[in-house]
């Protein structure tokens, strides 16, 4: 595939991966540690079909910039603890805007009860950044190819 200008890509890209062809995941990270936010994205990036097309570090840019009718993301990965706000108030938002988008979160603080309490807010998965990061790639490649299910770690017990 010949290499493109960012700005001229097609709506629908497409990457090798695995000797197949995935579609490349819009994906809009909320983390508010820049230091741990640009590694996520140079390692998703890198590893996954993946295309970050927009960052917030805290739930009113995130809340903001998501309930925009032109920013259509196919996944939004959410941190729970935020310097302003909380994850939790970003899932609760995105839910009642009733748009279909995937969403998981990727927290130091991945207990049994914040599990269940995403789960209830809309979340596909919880990911604990400490051990289950690898996790996270694996479900990303998965859901590319439409084959994101309950197997991959990031349960909710």
């Amino acid at each position: 595939m010949p290499a493109c200008p960012r700005g001229n890509l097609p709506d629908i890209a497409l990457v090798v991966s695995s000797h197949s062809f995935m579609q490349l995941l819009k994906t809009y990270i909320v983390e508010d540690s820049k230091v741990i936010r640009d590694s996520l994205i140079a390692a998703l990036e890198e590893m996954t079909p993946i295309d970050v097309v927009g960052v917030a570090e805290d739930e009113a840019t995130a809340v903001r910039w998501l309930g925009e009718p032109g920013n259509a993301v196919d996944l939004v990965i959410v941190d729970i603890f935020l310097k302003l706000g909380s994850g939790l108030g970003v899932l609760g938002a995105v839910q009642r805007a009733q748009t279909r988008r995937t969403m998981v979160v990727l927290s130091n603080h991945a207990t049994p009860e914040i599990r269940r309490r995403c789960a209830e807010l809309g979340a596909s998965k919880v990911f604990d950044k400490s051990n289950e990061l690898e996790a996270l790639m694996l479900y990303c490649e998965r859901l590319a190819a439409g084959e994101a299910g309950s197997s991959v770690c990031g349960e909710f017990n």
